[in-house]
């Protein structure tokens, strides 16, 4: 890690990039410039064949500096120090203050990369970058820019360490709702560093951290108890109801029973005048249930009255 002062006094974190990395991306920068030098001279070659030696040669020159020198500038400065290598390793070319570079920083790692790349196919460019402390070369250290590493492989979480076993369940009755998220993320974040830090700075802090998890829930721990392990045991057992809690919803989940299903719709009988008949049997004056009685559609017939009210005339 390099610590850059920017002009506001602002300290920057930057993880300046090593000799390996930067290597395999000039490798991939050279290997796209060469490429395309070599096209360029076969079409310039084509082209100028009715020319002398002279002008040729010119040409070639001119080809030179402006694909092999000229390329590499005009993509740093286009792309704010990304070319092609430097974006497949994950690497960009910054100022001494973190800032993006310009035309005058890219114009002079580019005159420098000619000599000690070039020239010398890297030999000098590697021993500087060795020597020097945040790996730079010749160029970076005349053009004020620095090269940094852009992704950094994320670290891996550190698990909370294990009470010891015979705290496992001992604060299974304690109210942990009074404890801030706060504290609790301080008490996980000198769990998983208590062993880097100096023993009497960490016991300290467990210290300061225990009590205040005492103050919120009440509860003391036992005599001959460390503040660390105390801490541990205490985080344990949240992380043990939080899985309780968890399995037991998911449990609830899958057991709830069926939502019923939805009554059958009413039927509607043509002709009926707007009469919707019930969807399940009927029950008349009598309480018994069913359909009509025997009979009972005759005699409406024979009083002469249709199915829709209608009477005839007499």
């Amino acid at each position: 890690m390099s610590e850059l002062v920017t002009g506001d006094a602002v300290v920057l974190g930057l993880r300046p990039a090593r000799l390996p990395s930067r290597a395999l991306a000039a490798a991939i920068d050279l290997a796209v410039v060469f490429c395309v030098f070599m096209l360029v001279s076969v079409v310039v070659a084509i082209a100028s064949v009715t020319l002398d030696e002279a002008a040729v040669a010119a040409i070639t020159v001119a080809l030179f500096l402006l694909v092999l020198i000229g390329g590499p500038i005009a993509v740093e400065t286009l792309s704010h120090g990304r070319s092609l290598g430097k974006l497949a390793c994950g690497l960009r070319v910054v100022r001494d203050d973190g800032g993006p570079i310009r035309f005058r920083h890219a114009l002079v790692r580019g005159a420098m990369g000619a000599v000690e790349i070039l020239m010398t196919f890297g030999v000098v460019a590697s021993i500087a970058s060795l020597v020097s402390a945040r790996g730079r070369r010749l160029g970076d250290v005349f053009a004020g820019t620095l090269v940094i590493r852009e992704r950094v492989a994320a670290k891996r979480s550190v698990a909370v360490p294990p009470p010891p076993p015979w705290l496992v369940g001992r604060f299974s009755q304690l109210d942990l709702s009074a404890v801030p998220d706060e504290l609790w993320l301080a008490i996980r974040q000198y769990l998983t560093r208590m062993h880097q830090l100096d023993p009497g700075v960490g016991g300290s802090i467990a210290g300061r951290l225990a009590d205040e998890l005492v103050t919120r829930t009440g509860i003391a721990p036992p005599q001959g108890v460390p503040a660390a392990a105390f801490l541990a045991a205490v985080v344990h057992e949240r992380q043990a109801r939080d899985a309780r809690r968890v399995f037991a919803g998911a449990r609830n989940a899958s057991s709830a029973p069926p939502a019923p299903p939805a009554p059958p719709a009413p039927t509607v009988f043509p002709g009926s005048a707007g009469f919707t008949a019930p969807a399940g049997p009927v029950a008349d004056g009598s309480g018994a249930v069913g359909g009509p009685r025997p009979g009972q559609g005759t005699e409406q017939e024979g009083a002469g009255t249709s199915s829709a009210g209608f009477a005839p005339p007499g």
